[in-house]
């Protein structure tokens, strides 16, 4: 029986970015200069694939410090960023701890602390519970950054009471078009209202969102190839839904794609989070070329060339 024909469009740029192939090389260095095992606090990157295949090579992933026993192995945090507490502790317990925090959220926490220093109330725009929110909610003293959400948060703030100015800053990992929503919506109600000088959404959100609005409304469907708990994997979703593909998912494996939602296809949109690999796009594709008949088109709308280098205790240099 002949196979349906299907044509899929293939997002470019997509999949990893700068700062998670950084992460991810900076686990894999530790294990390989120091060997296992090599302690990593939350998920080095929002993927469980990864996640796995660390493990594999002698990673062991914990929630907190407390977790890990009194070692020299490295101890690495998260591309996600982490409180200012986090490497407070692991010097106290003299852990040799390595940071691969993603440059991009670390100046977001740098202009977090500069509006702080010159006197300014920070509101950070996010989602509640992210590792990243949580990691920049940290750098500052309790009650020095207000959280909001939507633009109906911003409708609810009240002014400073002390008649403080406002600075903002956002997570790197939004949605593009929500974050100008909510931006706007404080500098109306804020008017004197600081932002950073170059916008904290990173260039790898961008541009894999920008992608998906080109390819989303030509095709019949879109996959996002991602985890249930990847930030920007989520947006991706969501901005096909808005460009106008009606029928949009994010799936992390070809075992998991619900056959029964895509039989009627002729055309399909596949992307990939930026904490995604590309052996997971080229398993879904090949999963539809079982079914259908498949030729694929990429649809390019920009380039990348960004390269984030090892910290600095991980260059063979340092630890030679």
């Amino acid at each position: 029986m002949t196979k349906p024909k299907l044509h899929v469009l293939l997002c470019a740029p997509r999949g990893f970015c700068a700062g998670v192939v950084r992460a991810i090389d900076a686990v894999e260095q530790a294990l390989k200069l120091y060997g296992p095992p090599v302690y990593v606090r939350h998920e080095i990157v929002h993927n469980r694939y990864v996640v796995e295949g660390l493990k594999k090579k002698g990673a062991v992933f914990v929630d907190e410090l407390s977790e890990v026993p009194d070692t020299g192995a490295p101890v690495i945090f998260s591309a996600h960023g982490v409180a200012r507490s986090v490497p407070e502790e692991a010097a106290s317990r003299n852990l040799f701890a390595i940071d691969a925090t993603c440059p991009l959220v670390t100046k977001v926490h740098r202009e977090a602390e500069l509006h702080a220093r010159r006197g300014r109330h920070v509101i950070l725009v996010g989602h509640a519970g992210h590792p990243e929110v949580i990691g920049t909610v940290g750098q500052l003293p309790p009650g020095a950054i207000t959280l909001v959400e939507t633009v109906a948060d911003v409708g609810r703030l009240p002014p400073p009471a002390d008649g403080r100015p406002l600075a903002y800053v956002t997570q790197t990992t939004l949605s593009v078009d929500d974050t100008a929503a909510v931006v706007a919506a404080l500098r109306a109600r804020f008017p004197d209202v600081v932002g950073p000088h170059k916008e904290d959404i990173c260039y790898a959100t961008t541009n894999r969102q920008e992608a998906v609005k080109s390819v989303a409304p030509k095709v019949d469907a879109m996959i996002v190839v991602g985890s249930p708990n990847s930030s920007n994997s989520q947006r991706l979703r969501e901005v096909a839904e808005r460009a106008g593909c009606a029928l949009a998912r994010l799936i992390l494996r070809a075992e998991d794609i619900d056959w029964s939602e895509f039989g009627a296809i002729r055309s399909l949109g596949v992307t990939a989070g930026a904490s995604a690999p590309e052996v997971l796009v080229e398993e879904i594709i090949d999963a539809f070329a079982a079914r259908y008949e498949v030729d694929v088109e990429t649809v390019s709308t920009a380039d990348e060339s960004v390269f984030f280098p090892l910290p600095r205790a991980l260059r063979s240099e340092a630890a030679a």
